[in-house]
């Protein structure tokens, strides 16, 4: 990271202190007593503290490079993107950058709440550096990139926050900057529309502009960027490989003990949940059903989903988990013509549109109804322990249906053989999301492993 001939961004020692005042007098004091002590010769008070936000930091960013800054609240990750953005200037040492920089710092910063979405559009290009031609050919662009609708001729201080964030993300990734810089907006919306922005990230790189991610999701700087740098207190820990830095990072943010409530499913519930699995009888509570409203079906038109729900171990609706715990994804599906063997799957991925897992009824080897006729109804309950990164996650399902004898066979032809033997009947993607957080052991926060999933394993260390 130290080709600073090659790179678009150069930070050379840079420190940053802000003067901190008691009270509001000690301002004034300090305005007008040292010129008046210099005067009569006297030795010039101080009325402030000293507060470094950053000290001497140094690093630099090269074309299509994505880079992470970590660090706890108050390390002064904010303090140095503006100071990359030249909204802040350093105390000491110098930050050269070259090319237009694309900044998402605060949620809809440069939006006047008054305009509506379109004229912020074009105000946010202009004061960006668009003309008004160059912002005009992007402009479909933007707005489809959004997904407001018809929202964008509506006052933007009636946007939530979650279509302010789309619009202005929208707007900032379409402007062909060199250096786009990224301060937790992504967590601001829902997981879908996240996927979208990596996906827009990963093609503004590839074009070569340097990508700066400021973030608290250690899988998202993992994942995303090559190496990453780690603030503590304005001074720079750690800069290296992003998996490197994670690891710093949960080093330096020891975790505080805290208190949680654990529920423990009854051995009742945990046979219960079983017999779901092995008979696909029960259904979940009606609470648990996910809305599939304006959900399109992909399909041959001769099977429906009617329901798709997510519980927890005990069966309940749940949407928010823990590494390692279990979850049962669950969907039904009517049929309005015979089919053959039907085939279940469900397939994960994460909020970069990253497959995790996907297993279906064939994989997994199991009993399964014969062909089916009908007006029939089949249900599949699956059973997946969630060992993932933390993080937030999407899952689709669907159904599809093979021949008796293709089924009978299935352990004696080849994958491909069998994709290619399936009758695609109906598929939802991204029909539903969750989030994955830190295991809890003895109610301390645990990370129970790097990277997207923990694979099985075991682990022997001798001293001789």
């Amino acid at each position: 990271m130290n080709h600073f001939n090659e790179s678009v961004i150069d930070v050379r020692n840079v420190s940053k202190c802000y003067q901190i005042y008691e009270k509001p007098s000690d301002r004034l004091k300090q305005a007008l007593y040292p010129r008046i002590q210099r005067i009569v010769g006297t030795q010039a008070g101080r009325y402030f503290r000293e507060f470094w936000a950053l000290k001497d930091i140094s690093f630099s960013v090269r074309p299509g490079e994505a880079v992470g800054i970590i660090g706890r609240n108050g390390s002064g990750k904010s303090t140095l993107l503006q100071l990359i953005c030249g909204t802040l200037a350093p105390t000491a040492g110098e930050i050269e950058t070259n090319g237009r920089i694309a900044a998402l710092l605060e949620l809809g910063s440069g939006f006047n709440p008054e305009f509506s979405g379109r004229e912020n559009v074009y105000m946010n290009g202009a004061v960006l550096g668009l003309s008004g031609a160059e912002i005009a050919e992007r402009y479909e662009r933007i707005v489809d990139f959004s997904e407001i609708g018809d929202f964008i001729d509506q006052p933007v201080k009636t946007y939530s926050s979650g279509m302010y964030m789309r619009l202005a993300f929208a707007v900032q990734a379409h402007i062909d900057a060199s250096i786009v810089i990224i301060d937790e907006a992504l967590t601001v919306g829902d997981v879908f529309f996240r996927q979208k922005c990596y996906a827009r990230l990963n093609q503004l790189r590839e074009d070569g502009a340097a990508i700066i991610l400021v973030s608290h999701s250690m899988p998202d700087i993992e994942q995303y960027c090559e190496s990453a740098i780690l603030l503590d207190h304005g001074v720079m820990r750690f800069i290296g490989p992003s998996s490197e830095a994670a690891r710093h990072y949960y080093l330096v943010n020891q975790p505080q003990r805290v208190e949680v409530e654990q529920v423990i499913a009854t051995t009742a519930d945990r046979e219960l949940i079983a017999t779901a699995c092995e008979q696909g009888v029960d259904r979940p509570s009606t609470q648990a059903f996910l809305d599939l409203t304006g959900r399109s079906q992909v399909g041959d038109g001769r099977v429906r989903c009617t329901g798709v729900a997510l519980c927890d171990a005990a069966g309940r609706p749940c949407d928010s988990f823990r590494q390692g715990d279990r979850a049962l994804f669950y969907a039904e599906y009517e049929l309005d013509e015979d089919i053959g063997v039907p085939v279940c799957g469900v397939l994960i991925s994460s909020d970069r549109g990253t497959i995790v897992h996907g297993k279906n009824s064939w994989q997994s080897d199991i009993d399964v109804p014969a062909s089916k006729g009908a007006g029939s109804r089949v249900q599949c309950w699956q059973e997946i322990v969630l060992d993932l990164g933390p993080g937030d996650y999407v899952f689709e399902v669907g159904i599809s249906s093979v021949s008796p004898a293709e089924w009978n066979h299935r352990r004696d032809i080849s994958h491909e053989q069998m994709t290619g033997a399936e009758v695609r009947l109906c598929h939802l993607v991204n029909v539903g999301s969750f989030s994955v957080g830190l295991a809890i052991r003895d109610n301390v926060p645990v990370l129970t492993h790097h990277g997207l999933a923990n694979l099985p394993g075991t682990m022997r260390i001798v001293t001789t």
